[in-house]
């Protein structure tokens, strides 16, 4: 554990992502909302990474690791496995490096998903979440054509890029009491943890899962990373099997615990941002909101982030689910 520890990158790694990344990705608004603020008896900020570009965080660390490449891996080509997010950040990332993409998705992704990496030039091949492992199949393509592999979230340099949205929140609102993360497999929430514990070292963090894919929380509480079948929930950003090698150690350090919520708090967080702030935000960007309503208690008087992790939804999904 200690070596493993030794070679975990660090807010340093953040610091250094935020300069590569500066200028090519938005620094996303922070927004307020009052009648939030009445509900918990708080002051609760957003920081909006659904207004980030291709409407996700994973723009960040996409940009980061690919922006690290050298002429033979930016000639020969990127490759990635995602059901969304990761996909299109890798895509426009690689647009924007001039570097050839390949993303592996599974056949049953958003379709507004799977058209935006499409948009963005990358070559999509697709798989069956439920039958098939993507982790082989990107490996094996990998090998084949000589393309370098971003994994989606157990990587260096992307969770450090991830870590650029925390590092953000802080410096535009100083330090906080709580901070309420998204977690699927991590690189968001380990990210987030090196700029939590440099820039607001007291504040308590905590991950948040879907209940029926509570393999972060599991893992948290054993000491090991625990391993489950893909889980059914409509936070199809947090549908992750397991955490990674290197955004777990992070995350049993910096992180105070992980909780959960279910599809419903999901429904009505995302109704709420419909309504009453007017932001599209996706099921899995409405965990951190869905979990500090549900400790409003333990909240009262403090000064709470809640990190709004994407907005990319297919719009009749998004309607049904408000309307359901």
């Amino acid at each position: 554990m200690t070596t493993a520890l030794q070679t975990l990158p660090t807010y340093d790694d953040v610091v250094a992502a935020a300069g590569r990344i500066a200028g090519i990705a938005h620094r996303t608004p922070v927004l307020t909302s009052r009648t939030v603020d009445a509900e918990l008896d708080a002051q609760v900020f957003f920081k909006c990474e659904n207004l980030q570009r291709m409407g996700a965080f994973k723009f960040r660390g996409a940009y980061n690791a690919l922006a690290k490449f050298d002429a033979a891996q930016r000639k020969a080509g990127v490759i990635a496995f995602s059901s969304g997010n990761h996909a299109q950040g890798i895509a426009l990332a690689a647009r924007e490096l001039g570097v050839p993409a390949t993303i592996v998705m599974p056949q049953d992704a958003p379709a507004a998903k799977v058209a935006a990496t499409q948009g963005y030039g990358a070559n999509v091949v697709f798989y069956d979440r439920y039958t098939q492992d993507r982790e082989q199949i990107t490996r094996d393509l990998a090998e084949r054509n000589g393309l370098t592999l971003i994994p989606p979230y157990d990587h260096a340099d992307v969770l450090a890029g991830q870590g650029t949205a925390a590092k953000e929140l802080f410096e535009e609102v100083g330090e906080l009491d709580a901070f309420f993360v998204c977690l699927g497999g991590g690189g968001l929430l380990s990210g987030s943890a090196l700029s939590t514990r440099a820039l607001s070292p007291k504040c308590k963090l905590y991950g948040v899962e879907p209940e029926a894919g509570n393999d972060g929380q599991q893992s948290f509480r054993s000491g090991a990373i625990v391993h489950i079948d893909t889980p059914k929930t409509i936070a199809d950003g947090a549908q992750t099997q397991h955490l990674g090698n290197i955004t777990f150690p992070i995350i049993r350090r910096d992180v105070d615990d992980i909780l959960t919520v279910s599809d419903a708090q999901l429904v009505d967080a995302m109704r709420f941002f419909a309504t009453r702030m007017k932001l599209v935000v996706e099921p899995t960007g409405c965990l951190g909101f869905a979990a500090a309503r549900a400790r409003a208690a333990e909240l009262k008087g403090k000064k709470v982030g809640v990190l709004i992790s994407g907005g990319n939804v297919d719009m009749e999904r998004f309607c049904s689910l408000l309307a359901g």
